[in-house]
């Protein structure tokens, strides 16, 4: 079984969202409950960090630059400007508010689609709750969609094929631990879905994801100490091991997108069988893959 390696250890609580810039050769990943993003550049291994205001789910690259995030309460453009400190504050500016159903709750995983546009899953942070008050949302341009995919408990494992035809999406709550397969319409909006993978048949639950330039589906199977790669017909085809417990989000990056790099959490508790040491670490391997290059946000879309 091919191992993944310690790339940078930040110690973040909840690693997410590694996102690749081909521009800059750099990849970008948060920690949710640290409110902070994170740049590693791939050559000088230089890292830089700043601090955001709310728990930040998500991000991808904004095509008028910086950054765009999922937060708390909406979603916002970031710009990472050089400041006094060690993570100096990003520039936050709020483009779409949300309302809730519900206080407590948040936006967590996401991504960009080929054409784009933001979509992000939000959640109730209280996981405890097991409340299916999630759902799936899609900003596109200066429009952010009515909620689409309703009744997630806690949505992640976005996807979408290179063509732009399809999409995956997971639900990664202990009493759900599914992923499923929606074919795309003309417009990019998501049709009647059908289960690809039921994960609870298999170690680990289905957390951050990525899809490969074969359509391989990539995604971290948090509580095992895995990632885990289905191909097109929902079979499973292989696995990486990382020393720590909490995978949570997977992205291909590197000059020619052959390595995978992988967020980790830092449990409550210390797992046996792993190294604690090591939780909230970024890993990297080489999975014998090409991933795709990471879409970005584009303004003014719609």
């Amino acid at each position: 079984m091919l191992e993944a390696q310690v790339l940078c250890h930040t110690h973040d609580q909840v690693g997410e969202s590694p996102v690749w810039s081909v521009a800059e050769q750099a990849l970008f990943w948060v920690d949710i409950e640290g409110r902070a993003v994170r740049r590693l550049d791939w050559i000088t291994r230089a890292l830089h960090s700043w601090t955001v205001t709310e728990r930040i789910g998500c991000i991808a690259r904004h095509a008028d630059g910086g950054l765009i995030a999922a937060m708390e309460t909406g979603i916002f453009r970031l710009q990472l400007r050089d400041g006094p400190g060690d993570r100096p504050a990003a520039e936050q500016t709020l483009l779409q508010a949300v309302n809730f159903p519900r206080d407590g709750m948040r936006f967590n995983d996401g991504r960009c689609d080929r054409q784009g546009r933001f979509w992000v899953s939000s959640m109730l942070r209280d996981m405890a709750q097991a409340a299916p008050v999630g759902a799936l949302f899609c900003l596109d341009g200066d429009r952010l969609s009515r909620p689409i995919p309703d009744g997630l408990i806690t949505g992640n494992g976005l996807g979408f094929a290179a063509d732009g035809r399809a999409m995956w999406l997971s639900d990664s709550h202990p009493t759900v631990q599914k992923i499923w397969h929606f074919e795309l319409d003309a417009d990019g909006q998501p049709q009647e879905r059908w289960l690809f993978v039921d994960m609870k048949e298999l170690p680990g639950r289905p957390d951050g994801a990525a899809v490969d330039a074969e359509g391989g589906y990539w995604i971290c199977a948090n509580d095992a100490g895995l990632v885990h790669r289905f191909g097109p017909d929902g079979r499973l085809e292989r696995s990486i091991k990382l020393p720590v417990s909490k995978p949570a989000m997977c992205a291909f990056g590197g000059p020619a997108l052959e390595q995978l790099f992988i967020t980790s959490i830092t449990p409550a508790q210390s797992v046996p069988g792993f190294e604690a040491e090591l939780d909230g670490a970024l890993f990297v391997c080489e999975p014998g893959v090409t991933g795709l290059a990471e879409p970005v946000f584009i303004p003014g879309r719609a």
